[in-house]
């Protein structure tokens, strides 16, 4: 795991700041692919195939998705997102049958786009009518070309459906047949072709907190370091926060501090290979004590830089701290 340096959370002053390497930014007036390669991926496919679910693994890979985007659109949405602060360099742009202005030419877009420098792909979702029809069953949603087929049936618009959308399908770089597929196999798929280093990268907070203030919500994991004796009642450690060198040796040193940590970076490791297997990308790991001054801030510390230490893990992990500084 790699460990990322962030500041400390206060009630006053919650924030949290990473390294990063910074990017460039794009002046107004130029070109989308003029500042830094700029890459958009038009995900596209019959209803019911999977497009939300796609749409949120690209989100989660880093892409800024917008949905039922006008194609006439695209070109602009490209170059405002190189002229943003931060430069937006990835755009998932969801398209269906839903926009009025869908006419199906999603090959000339992407032509235009890869000839201003822009690397665009075409991703199209489908699957078999026995599996579309039961899908839109569960989900009790109607078609959106069911009302304009001639029998105002489902099956009839899922047909017209795939015949509006042929032309896209036999333009699309990518086609996923997702008849067979489970959301969580889906999920890889995308993963292994939008990815990159980043689909196979969980972000990771060890945060520590108080309980008297509540158990974080977001909370996968929770750790209780009440059963260590409270450096509070130490005078000369009160006054201090499990930052601090002598607070952490305290805690640390206490009979089963030293266990319970080997023990808690086990089942952390443990259950951060699952969620990779399992797609998920963010964990928070909670530990806490009383006031999360001394006993859950220096494990909280200790845990991050044993989870760190491996940098082959495929986990970038950072430690926050929501109620030091609270008292």
């Amino acid at each position: 795991m790699t460990r990322v340096e962030a500041s400390t959370d206060t009630a006053e002053n919650s924030k949290t700041t990473e390294t990063s390497d910074p990017q460039p930014t794009a002046r107004r007036g130029r070109s989308a692919a003029d500042a830094s390669p700029v890459e958009v991926v038009i995900v596209t496919g019959l209803s019911g195939a999977g497009r939300g679910t796609a749409a949120k693994v690209l989100e989660d890979l880093g892409y800024y998705v917008a949905d039922n985007l006008p194609p006439e659109l695209i070109g602009r949405m490209v170059e405002l997102g190189a002229e943003a602060e931060p430069p937006i360099r990835k755009l998932a742009l969801v398209m269906d049958v839903r926009n009025r202005f869908f006419t199906g030419n999603l090959a000339a877009v992407g032509e235009h786009l890869r000839a201003a420098g822009v690397r665009t792909r075409i991703l199209f979702l489908e699957a078999s009518d026995d599996v579309l029809i039961r899908r839109f069953g569960f989900a009790r949603r109607r078609h959106p070309l069911q009302s304009e087929s001639a029998d105002g049936t489902l099956t009839a618009g899922i047909a017209a459906e795939r015949r509006r959308l042929d032309p896209v399908k036999t333009a699309a770089d990518v086609v996923i047949d997702t008849t067979a597929l489970s959301i969580h196999q889906l999920h890889r798929k995308l993963e292994e072709v939008y990815g990159g280093d980043a689909a196979t990268v969980l972000q990771l907070t060890v945060q520590s907190f108080g309980f008297k203030y509540g158990v974080p919500l977001d909370a996968d994991m929770v750790f209780d370091l009440r059963f260590l004796p409270n450096p509070h009642w130490i005078p000369e450690l009160r006054e201090k926060t499990g930052q601090d060198a002598p607070v952490s040796e305290y805690v640390l040193s206490r009979p089963g501090a030293q266990d319970y940590l080997d023990t808690a970076r086990h089942l952390v490791d443990l259950t951060t290979e699952g969620y990779r297997q399992e797609g998920k990308r963010y964990m928070t790991v909670a530990v806490g004590c009383t006031g999360g001054k001394h006993r859950s801030v220096a494990m909280a510390e200790a845990l991050c830089d044993a989870l760190g230490a491996d940098d082959e893990s495929g986990v970038v992990v950072r430690v926050v701290h929501r109620d030091l500084g609270r008292e």
